[in-house]
């Protein structure tokens, strides 16, 4: 058949004001879902760099000044990276057992180019926390679609926890960060993506994992989708993604056995995160403590979450999305629920450590964030099929707005209560009084929390001394032992004793009660120099 220009001009005439019009359509689309991320992160921005420049005196504060000291000597004593060191465990080399320092590195090359600010590792938190915020819209688009990734998204920049923990001086931001990066490039790969997405998605999830062990939990998505390759007989690209996989664990495995070298050869030989397992406790043990539920329960209700997002989270996990037509979108909309049972299992392991530093359960919050999402959504829409009704805009408005008042803003401003502002200005105080090169022994509000060490911006240590298996958070039982445990700092070189007059143990021993005999000992053996409402500070004297 032979063409007819005249009948093709005229078929294009035809069809090119309805392509014309669909793409136009396709763009505003675009532009639209751009807008929505764009102000999900501006909301985003605004409750993360709440209060940025508070001092490290938070809930958080004894993990966040101990993450702290080692941007300090990162910058002061050694760039060496493979050598995180703290400052409350004497005059050094006090290298210890820890992860991978990317927060703290990033900090100390702030420091360097713009001088000390305490807060700088908050920034640095917050903007890995954006990090996150974007990966996991991304995933989530992939996986249930672009409203979906709106609605998770905007819970996880209205979540309490994720606030908190994307606000603080804590390695957990990188870790989640890293590792959502990660995930999100690899199913853009599995999707059909381009074969470059592979060893940056390897890269992304390695230094995710080394930020912090529990990011381990979000390679199950990438051995999820290994395995429905395998299934499919796709040789190739599942030997690709193995082979990957052993070289990410081989890097995670020979770091974290090198710090366990470390912290094993150092004073005090303290290895971060190394006891509260199951295979520590044993696991009847944690059966007659139910797996610590209870406390998990607390702390979600309490500080990380309240109850709207929690019934959020409740009927997303009830309702989830249909299942899709689509076999590859069937898999990939699974991917929640993969990340989900991964991190369960990482908390039966781990209960007594995650609940005892509760910076853990951040490895829930991406598919806490797409189920709360997922929610949302359905309480919004409810039977009307479609996020564009006046109703269904009104629904929304309201659920942000409980959301916000019952969970958001109370939860927050619990969590960043400065708690051990006593702490940090004993600190101050030492500083004021130390001489250079001086020793402090330091006891803050919380009974082993550095932070009085870190504000006295010298070296010390916390009393009781701590590390390895000796208890620092807890008294000794008599004023004879505590005594022997001051004279041996002494003779390591203690200048200043320093201790915050409201100084409670975890058995609530307050020490100008419990220890009074060690205060009569300071009397007669070291010079007072203050005694306030608040504080009690001494230099020590020489034998």
């Amino acid at each position: 058949m032979t063409d007819i220009p005249e009948l093709n001009q005229a078929e294009g005439q035809q069809l090119e004001p309805q392509t014309t019009r669909r793409s136009i359509a396709v763009r505003s689309y675009l532009n639209l879902d751009t807008a929505i991320l764009l102000g999900i992160l501006l909301i985003a921005i605004i409750f993360r760099f709440y209060k940025i420049t508070l001092p490290l005196v938070d809930g958080f504060s004894w993990r966040e000044t101990s993450t702290a000291m080692m941007a300090d000597n990162f910058q002061q004593r050694s760039w060496n990276i493979f050598f995180p060191e703290v400052s409350w465990t004497g005059p050094g080399p006090s290298y210890q057992g820890r992860e991978f320092q990317i927060v703290s590195y990033l900090t100390a090359l702030l420091y360097q180019l713009f001088g000390w600010h305490d807060w700088f590792g908050r920034v640095v938190a917050a903007f890995f926390g954006l990090v996150t915020l974007f990966s996991l819209h991304r995933l989530t688009a992939l996986c249930w679609g672009e409203m979906h990734a709106h609605a998770a998204a905007l819970a996880y920049a209205l979540m309490p926890a994720a606030i908190m923990i994307d606000s603080s001086f804590l390695p957990d931001p990188a870790m989640l960060a890293l590792v959502t990066l990660g995930v999100w490039l690899f199913v853009k790969y599995w999707a059909g993506g381009s074969r470059w997405l592979l060893p940056l998605a390897t890269v992304s999830f390695t230094l995710g994992a080394l930020s912090k062990p529990p990011g381990l939990a979000a390679g199950a998505v990438i051995f999820y989708l290994m395995i429905c390759w395998i299934l499919e007989k796709r040789w190739k690209h599942a030997t690709s993604v193995l082979l990957s996989g052993l070289l990410s664990l081989a890097v995670i495995g020979a770091y974290f056995g090198w710090a366990i070298y470390l912290g094993r050869s150092y004073p005090p030989f303290h290895v971060a995160g190394s006891g509260g397992y199951i295979w520590d406790y044993g696991f009847w043990a944690y059966v007659k403590d139910r797996f610590y539920f209870n406390s998990a329960w607390n702390t979600s209700v309490l500080w990380f979450y309240g109850y709207p997002f929690l019934m959020l989270l409740a009927v997303g996990l009830w309702m989830p999305p249909r299942t899709a037509q689509d076999p590859k979108q069937r898999i990939l909309s699974a991917i929640p629920f993969v990340w989900l049972a991964a991190a369960m299992i990482i908390y039966l392991a781990a209960a007594g450590e995650i609940t005892s530093n509760v910076w853990n359960f951040h490895i829930f919050h991406v598919p806490a964030a797409m189920f709360c999402g997922r929610g949302a959504l359905l309480l919004a829409t409810l039977a009307s099929g479609t996020a564009l009704t006046p109703a269904v805009v009104l629904r929304a408005i309201c659920i942000v707005a409980v959301t916000l008042s019952w969970s958001t803003l109370p939860l927050v401003r619990t969590m960043k209560k400065p708690i051990a502002m006593k702490g940090k200005l004993l600190g101050e105080e030492m500083a004021r009084l130390a001489q250079p090169g001086d020793l402090v022994v330091a006891i803050a509000p919380e009974v082993g929390d550095p932070v009085a060490v870190y504000y006295s911006r010298a070296r010390g240590w916390v009393f009781p001394p701590g590390g390895g298996d000796s208890e620092w958070s807890k008294f000794v039982a008599d004023d004879a032992t505590a005594i022997a445990q001051l004279e041996e700092l002494r003779a390591q070189g203690a200048d200043l004793f320093g201790v915050a007059k409201n100084a409670t143990d975890k058995q609530d021993l307050l020490f100008v009660e419990h220890h009074d005999g060690v205060i009569d000992h300071l009397d007669r053996t070291a010079t007072k120099l203050v005694d306030s409402d608040d504080l009690l500070v001494y230099r020590i004297t020489r034998p």
